[in-house]
């Protein structure tokens, strides 16, 4: 009888631990954000956030757990243990960014008389950005003196941001040790010339003397992330060419008033970075083979400074969050994992997993077998894929296989783990993803990653071939279940590759994806990138190949598989006609299409309900058309 009841409380174990991963379970996940280290450096603050599906809603919790390791305990708030960035060291100054309206917009600001018009009027370009309308209200920094509540705005009048827009935030602006100066990032153009300008800079507002002046005026590609080391060395990120949001992102350090590029010689671009404490090492986090890892160079060494790479693995390191005796505290993701905090020792770069918010989830599904493999590129190369297994596979069988396209273009396919182009969850509904590090990602060199602008429909659409061409060639894919996938550049390749792919793919599913690069050019708000990824404006002569060879609209008249097109109603960067375009094209041509259009949301998914809808829809149309 012991042995029995032995052999039932197993087999429920088991049936617990293989529960299929679905869309709603994925969102029972509590999603881990690292705040940063308590002042004495003992103590590690995070949140976690959870979803409620009935709502639309989520809700956060603050909680701290020793360095060292222990129990996280919930707390009410963070305010006493960390001090607060935003006030001077003096005290008595406090950072406080705020929207002021600068320029007149609306009907009503010419009108007032006609308060309830609803009418923009422009006379300029950057008229909308990301999924907001320029309505002519601007980020501007105030100081607030802490004794008397008086506050100054030291952008005033100016029509420009800081934090930067749309992703921008604290790390946009920063005290000096003292306390005496402001030092922050903004993008001191307007209209057309910020449309296609990717020229920040790092500016200084000194309070004594109440004026502000350009530090990284030279220079005019993205300067951001200025950070001081705990002995006043001043140092931040740079790219250098000008309209080039992907060129290789560089640490610069300002000594004796010299600006030195630290990592000028090294085949590699960085994500982020923070001193160390003792102000003689700075720590960065880059793309590396497929992965995110930490590393770490002595800024002062004469000569070429020595890159160390500290962490190595299959999996991402996606923040540093503070530095506590001989360890660095980090973030950390892999395909089959979402965000938890560990700690790394800095000499041997062992990690050691300090939260352990889901693991009771992970324990109730079987994980994914996520593989690195090397292939061949047609132009004699070798390419790193990553090939993601269901989680019960049997090399036995035969599996419907995905072709994952990557954004970006120049995004890093690295360990991420998204909540939405998932893939733990289509491996768990029984499909083989294939993820490519075609050309244009980062992690393999700087040539590597430069290679895409301004050839979209070539190399790396060879490099997806390639990748999908081996995997297939394994007798446990089925050839006649292979579909491709992707979002923005992916939606593009899947566009593309839907007029040349010679029958390999039985189905498509592109999301906010450019299908006619002319109407990109008209409509899309940073027009910077275009610039620099489809050789410039249409009306050229000659016309570039963006227009021609490389535009999807040009082979719509081979398309003969079913596609579903994805479109966000608020997405400014791949604008609406796109999707409508290329929906419109299928079903003119008689081919088997659906179309999603989420009217409020941008170029992502974000509200629960939403993205439940996408997920289900995803993995319906791939039934119906991978049978």
């Amino acid at each position: 009888m012991r042995n029995f009841l032995l052999v039932l409380l197993m087999a429920g174990v088991y049936s617990v631990s293989a529960q299929t991963l679905t869309p709603e379970k994925l969102w029972e996940l509590e999603r881990v954000s690292a705040v940063g280290l308590s002042d004495d450096g003992q103590k590690v603050i995070f949140t976690t956030r959870s979803y409620d599906l009935e709502s639309n809603s989520g809700s956060s919790k603050t909680f701290m757990i020793p360095v060292r390791g222990g129990a996280a305990v919930e707390i009410k708030s963070a305010d006493s243990l960390i001090k607060d960035a935003k006030i001077s060291a003096s005290g008595k100054w406090k950072i406080l960014p705020k929207d002021v309206e600068v320029i007149p917009v609306k009907g009503e600001d010419f009108y007032p008389e006609l308060e309830k018009s609803e009418v923009y009027i422009y006379d300029d370009l950057n008229y909308r950005h990301w999924d907001t309308w320029e309505d002519g209200h601007y980020s501007h920094l105030f100081l607030q003196d802490l004794s008397t509540g008086e506050e100054m705005d030291i952008m005033k009048g100016e029509p420009h941001d800081t934090p930067l827009q749309p992703f921008g935030g604290p790390e946009d602006y920063i005290w000096n040790n003292e306390g005496t100066k402001v030092y922050y990032v903004s993008k001191k153009l307007h209209g057309s010339e910020y449309a296609v300008s990717t020229n920040t800079d790092i500016y200084v507002y000194d309070l004594a003397a109440k004026t502000t002046s350009n530090l990284t005026e030279e220079n005019k590609g993205y300067d951001t992330q200025p950070a001081f080391s705990k002995k006043g060395i001043l140092a931040w990120l740079q790219m250098d060419e000008p309209g080039y949001e992907a060129d290789k992102n560089d640490i610069i350090i300002l000594t004796d008033g010299k600006k030195n590029n630290i990592t000028e010689a090294w085949d590699g671009t960085v994500d982020s970075f923070r001193w160390s404490n003792n102000a003689k090492t700075i720590y960065f986090v880059a793309p590396v083979l497929g992965t995110k890892q930490m590393f770490s160079v002595d800024p002062f060494k004469k000569g070429a400074p020595q890159i160390k790479q500290i962490t190595e693995g299959q999996f991402d390191i996606t923040g540093l969050v503070g530095e506590s005796g001989n360890t660095m505290v980090v973030t950390r993701t892999d395909m089959n994992h979402a965000a938890e905090i560990y700690t790394v020792d800095l000499k041997s770069g062992k990690m050691t997993q300090l939260t352990h918010i889901n693991d009771e989830f992970y324990d109730s599904i079987e994980l994914s077998k996520v593989e690195k493999r090397m292939i061949p590129t047609t132009d004699g190369k070798e390419m790193l894929a990553w090939v993601i297994y269901p989680p019960d596979f049997d090399p036995a069988k035969k599996y419907p296989t995905l072709l994952y396209l990557q954004g970006g273009p120049q995004s890093p396919l690295s360990q991420f783990y998204s909540f939405r182009w998932n893939f733990q969850l289509m491996a768990a509904n029984g499909y083989i993803v294939v993820a490519p590090n075609r050309r244009g990602m980062p992690g393999h060199g700087v040539e590597w990653n430069e290679q895409i602008s301004g050839d979209w429909g070539g190399q790396n659409i060879r490099d997806y071939l390639s990748a999908i061409d081996a995997v297939s060639a394994e007798p446990f894919v089925d050839k006649d279940r292979i579909g491709a996938v992707g979002a923005s550049y992916g939606g593009y390749s899947v566009f593309f590759l839907a007029g040349m792919h010679n029958d390999r793919f039985k189905t498509f599913i592109a999301h906010d994806g450019i299908f006619n690069t002319r109407s990109m050019y008209g409509t899309t708000e940073e027009l910077f990138f275009v610039n620099k990824d489809l050789g410039g404006p249409y009306w050229q002569n000659p016309t570039p190949k963006a227009y021609t060879d490389f535009n999807p609209i040009n082979f719509v008249d081979k398309w003969n598989t079913p596609i579903m097109i994805v479109q966000g109603g608020m997405d400014f960067r791949v604008p609406i006609g796109q999707g409508l375009e290329a929906f419109q094209a299928a079903q003119l041509r008689g081919i088997k299409s659906k179309l999603l259009y989420f009217p409020s949301e941008n170029h992502w998914i974000l509200t629960a309900q939403n993205s439940i809808v996408w997920q289900r829809e995803f993995f319906k149309w791939l039934e119906e058309t991978l049978k």
